[in-house]
Formats: structure tokens, sequence, C-alpha cells
């Protein structure tokens, strides 16, 4: 049987690795000229990257870099909603990366797929307001909070906890009636994690395994990368497909990129090597 997950209004079959086009609904990233978020912008850049051949959409509202600084629930459901509605027809999933419950509800509301959830669905109220629904859900693990994660990170032993931790929180999603197709599982790279444990997660990624759950990974353009290659995120695009490449080869999903067209073409020519009966 092959690898299924239900997603929204989507059945996404995971036996090909799939790319999560980022779209961070933000001013620093759709400014209209004036500093101002342009969601006209935002929903172009999105019909772009379905062009490009992304497989899902992310929709975020409020950036979880390190030292980011909180975003309203107002603010943060003034900048998702609209792009949600706007993007019904794309044919793609539609996710909303948020923590906050409110959000989430309204969302879904709105016609959204799947929640990404940085926190893992440990807010009050999360799980309820996605327990009813058929949308998937993203559960990553992070040590600390956005503002502070990256101050001093500290772990015994990276890999475990991060797989502890991963178990426990499908463990809670099972017990409230959540069905395991509706899951994904993200290890977290970056948030609360030092250079060096990232690398450490990325390498062993294959024995971090969580009841078959299916992984979907964030490494695109993130500081562990720019560690390595000394380069500004706008410019880690290689860095970026090598460790996306490198991920797949550990058993990796649902890649979330910024770079869609890139990461579509060396996923197709990963995968041609991969299949034999291509001679």
């Amino acid at each position: 049987m092959p690898l299924m997950m239900q997603c929204g209004r989507f059945e996404l079959n995971l036996e090909r690795p799939l790319v999560m086009g980022i779209l961070n609904v933000t001013p620093d990233s759709f400014s209209d000229g004036t500093g101002e978020l342009s969601i006209q912008r935002a929903i172009e850049r999105a019909y772009k990257m379905v062009e490009e051949g992304a497989d899902m959409i992310d929709i975020g509202g409020e950036s979880t870099r390190p030292g980011a600084e909180p975003v309203s629930l107002e603010e943060e459901i003034d900048r998702v909603l609209p792009v949600v509605q706007a993007l019904q027809d794309t044919g793609v999933p539609l996710s909303v990366d948020t923590f906050k419950p409110q959000v989430m509800r309204a969302a879904l509301a709105s016609g959204a797929d799947m929640i990404n959830d940085i926190n893992a669905f440990r807010a009050p109220g999360a799980i309820e307001a996605v327990v009813n629904s058929d949308c998937g859900l993203c559960l990553m693990h992070m040590q600390g909070e956005p503002r502070t994660m990256q101050l001093a990170p500290k772990y015994d032993d990276v890999v475990c906890e991060v797989t502890d931790f991963l178990t426990q929180r499908v463990e809670v999603l099972e017990q409230a009636g959540v069905a395991p197709q509706r899951v994904v599982l993200d290890p977290g790279f970056g948030f609360g994690k030092t250079v060096g444990q990232n690398y450490t997660m990325l390498r062993q990624l294959d024995t971090m395994q969580v009841k078959g759950y299916p992984w979907l990974l964030g490494l695109s353009r993130k500081s562990m990368l720019g560690h390595v290659v000394g380069r500004e995120p706008r410019e880690r695009v290689a860095a970026s497909l090598a460790a996306a490449l490198y991920g797949l080869e550990k058993g990796a999903h649902i890649l979330r990129v910024h770079d869609v067209a890139e990461t579509v073409d060396a996923v197709k020519v990963w995968r041609t090597i991969k299949d034999e009966s291509f001679v």
C-alpha cells in the first residue's frame, strides 16, 4: 500500500517526495514599496510557486526565525485569511503556519487544508481546534520559543530527546482521536538547536523514526547552511538543495522550501537516479 496523507480536500501520495513552497505573508517578504504588506504580491508569488511545481503552499503570517518579535492575533489573521481565500483554486493543498488556536480555527473555516504548528499543538485549545477536521497536521519540535530559542540550546542527546518529544506528541494526538494519516513530523532544524545538533539530527534522521510517521523537513536557507558556506540566506540555494537531497536519502517525504523551481528539478533528477528502470 502506498504511503498516503489526508490533507483537507486532498489525499496525498507520499511515495513521491513533495515540495512545499514557503509563503511568508509579512511586510519584509512582500512590501508594496512603502514597507507595508502587499497581499496581492503574496498571492502572485503563490501562483508562481504552483507554476514552478510546488505540491503544497505553506502560508505564514508571523515570522518564527530566531529573535523574531510576536505578531498580534488580529494582525496574523488579517494577513493569512485573505491569502487562503484567494488561493482556493490553485489545485494544491494550502497549509497555514501558526501556533495560535484562534488562527487555526479561522484558517480552517476559510479553506485551509493543513496546519503547520511549530509548537506541536501544545497551546491550550490547539488540539480542539483541529481534531474534528480532515486537515493535515505537522508537529514540530522546538526548544524554547522563537524570540529566545537560539540563545543557549541544551540537550544531553538531541536525537533521543527530539524523538521522545515527537513520540509523546503523536500519542497525545492519537488519544484525542486524530487519525495517523493526517500527521507529519518535523524535527525542527534551527529551532532551539546548535549548528552541530542540527547536523547530527540530519545525519541520523533515519534512526529517529516515530511509529512510521512521515517527515517534513525545513532546511531551506537555514543558518546551519550559512555557517558552512558563509553566504547570506538568498545565496544559499545550492546549500539548501544539498541538504534537501540528503534529507530525502534519510527518509524525508515533504521538503519545505523557498526555492521551488530549483528544488523540483533537483528532486526529479534524484528520483531518476534512483529509478533503475530508467535505462
